[in-house]
């Protein structure tokens, strides 16, 4: 009888312990986010593992365990498997991704392109920022705003440091985009990426007519439509750019508005500032009839102050309407 009764507490106090370490095992710790298109899942955290599962981006995981930089999640269908902490967005960042789709879907569209390369989507503009996911080649982008972020120093070579060292090193800038990408076949996502990741679809003839100006197109924007000798309506356009490289205090400082030539059967230069330090967004009003009036609009910083520059199109006879503001820097912070 003693025996049995040992017997008995012995299993008892293993199923007891086994119990409690499968219920600490398996409880929920945190909750996570797939941040990639197709996540894998594995058996173990070790070298020597099977794959379990795959889930797409944005799929809701229960955060098990973690060891190192391995985490052990459960999927939505109960499967547990390893995966590592930069595949995985936290509840925080995935409630800041939510909020970036709520500003883009805000803001009006500058610009649009499709990623140059494999490229990295980012919570703020800076190559530290937390990535939001990775976007693969030639997906379309909307842009809606850029800035212009310093390049992080590398320390100098010691042969460097006596011969220049009385000389500052100069902040190199790189631009960035707030854009929205939609992948085919998945939901719209807002970020910031590199500028230069971005090849902007701007429409034929255009790219030539700048090269031949010595512009880098930073956005383009239909204004109104006339027609052609065919009868055919042909959009006219503005477009917005700078020389020189990325990382400019301006958003742009040179326009173009080319407009279509009857006579000619091409596209013209029908208007050009070169001496503006435009801000975006540019604020439109496009014409609703063929030949129609259109309006287009934008803040000025090439004095030190805020102007703003007001211009209409009437079929294709572009002029300059207004200047406007004379707001100071130091007044437009006080005021923001």
């Amino acid at each position: 009888m003693r025996k049995l009764l040992l017997g008995f507490v012995l299993v008892l106090v293993f199923t007891t312990a086994y119990y409690l370490h499968s219920h600490r095992t398996h409880r929920t710790l945190d909750v996570a986010y797939a941040a990639s298109r197709e996540l894998t899942l594995w058996s173990s955290s070790a070298q020597i593992r099977e794959e379990v599962a795959t889930v797409g981006y944005g799929e809701r995981l229960e955060v098990l365990g973690r060891y190192s930089d391995q985490v052990e999640v459960r999927t939505k269908a109960g499967v547990t498997g390893w995966t590592t902490l930069a595949n995985l967005l936290s509840a925080d960042l995935w409630q800041k991704a939510g909020e970036l789709n709520k500003v883009t879907a805000a803001l009006p569209v500058e610009a649009h392109g499709r990623t140059r390369v494999l490229s990295n989507l980012h919570f703020d503009p800076s190559r530290d920022s937390p990535r939001i996911r990775q976007l693969a080649k030639a997906v379309p982008v909307e842009l809606f705003e850029r800035k212009a972020v310093e390049v992080p120093t590398q320390p100098r070579a010691a042969s460097d440091t006596e011969e220049n060292s009385d000389e500052p090193q100069e902040a190199k800038k790189e631009d960035w985009w707030l854009v929205r990408a939609q992948a085919p076949g998945e939901n719209a996502l807002s970020g910031w990426v590199l500028g230069r990741f971005v090849d902007l679809d701007v429409p034929a003839p255009l790219p030539d007519y700048a090269s031949a100006a010595g512009m880098r197109i930073i956005a383009w924007f239909e204004l109104n439509r006339v027609a052609d000798s065919s009868g055919a309506a042909k959009p006219q356009y503005l477009v917005v750019g700078v020389r020189g490289p990325e990382g400019q205090a301006c958003d742009f400082t040179l326009l173009r508005v080319f407009t279509w030539s009857k006579a000619r059967q091409r596209y013209e230069t029908a208007f050009v500032e070169s001496d503006v330090c435009g801000k975006l967004p540019m604020k439109l009003t496009r014409a609703e009839k063929p030949g129609g009036e259109a309006t287009f609009e934008f803040e000025d910083w090439s004095k030190g102050i805020s102007l703003e520059r007001t211009y209409h199109i009437r079929d294709n006879v572009v002029r300059r309407v207004k200047v406007s503001g004379g707001t100071s820097a130091l007044e437009k912070r006080t005021r923001g």
